[in-house]
């Protein structure tokens, strides 16, 4: 049982590490590991259809209203490979001054040939449209739903200019997906669960027996 429990604590340890070498998502403070491997292999496949560099950043930065996503995305610069586009997903950056209400999208492209193959308010509006839902999902779990919606719809418009389609976006249909990527998410943590402490705590049993 000890050994099962080292086991985890050195992958929730090391696989953020792992998954940050050659990951599409330059920072995260929100999203599931299953979310970064779907925006991953989003990114792969838009890159071989389209030549065209696709990324992330999922941050919980509280940004003040007005803040310059543009001087922001500088920071990532040395991590990203021309062309390319970079989703900011910010949901507790401020809107309106004097109000409550938090969250933004930023789009930023690599130049204005890149800017011209998607439409912002689409793809800021399938994120806005998972957040919105007034259902019973988790404020995490509606983030990490509207970047995959988001980017997968990013995806699918910039195929769409350049007269290609994508396997691996997603439907937008937003309650579709909250649905699917809630599956898919729990699956993937009791899969996880099962082969670093259920399948040791099963063979410890049975070894009893």
């Amino acid at each position: 049982m000890l050994k099962a429990v080292v086991r985890l604590a050195l992958l929730a340890f090391l696989l953020p590490l792992l998954l940050s070498a050659n990951s599409h998502t330059l920072q995260n403070n929100l999203l599931k590991l299953e979310v970064v491997k779907l925006i991953d292999n989003i990114s792969d496949e838009l890159k071989v259809k389209t030549g065209i560099n696709g990324y992330v950043v999922a941050t919980n930065e509280k940004f003040d209203v007005g803040y310059n996503f543009v001087e922001y995305s500088g920071k990532f610069s040395s991590k990203m490979s021309k062309p390319y586009v970079l989703l900011i997903f910010a949901p507790n950056a401020k809107i309106v001054k004097g109000m409550e209400q938090t969250g933004r999208v930023g789009l930023i492209a690599s130049d204005e040939s890149i800017g011209a193959l998607y439409d912002y308010d689409e793809v800021r509006d399938a994120a806005i449209g998972v957040v919105s839902l007034n259902d019973k999902n988790s404020d995490e779990d509606k983030h990490n739903i509207a970047v995959a919606q988001a980017f997968s719809e990013l995806a699918d418009s910039i195929a769409r200019t350049k007269g290609v389609e994508l396997e691996n976006t997603i439907p937008n249909d937003t309650r579709v997906m909250v649905w699917v990527l809630r599956v898919f998410v729990y699956f993937g943590s009791i899969f996880v669960f099962w082969i670093f402490i259920g399948r040791a705590i099963y063979e410890r049993i049975r070894g009893v027996k």
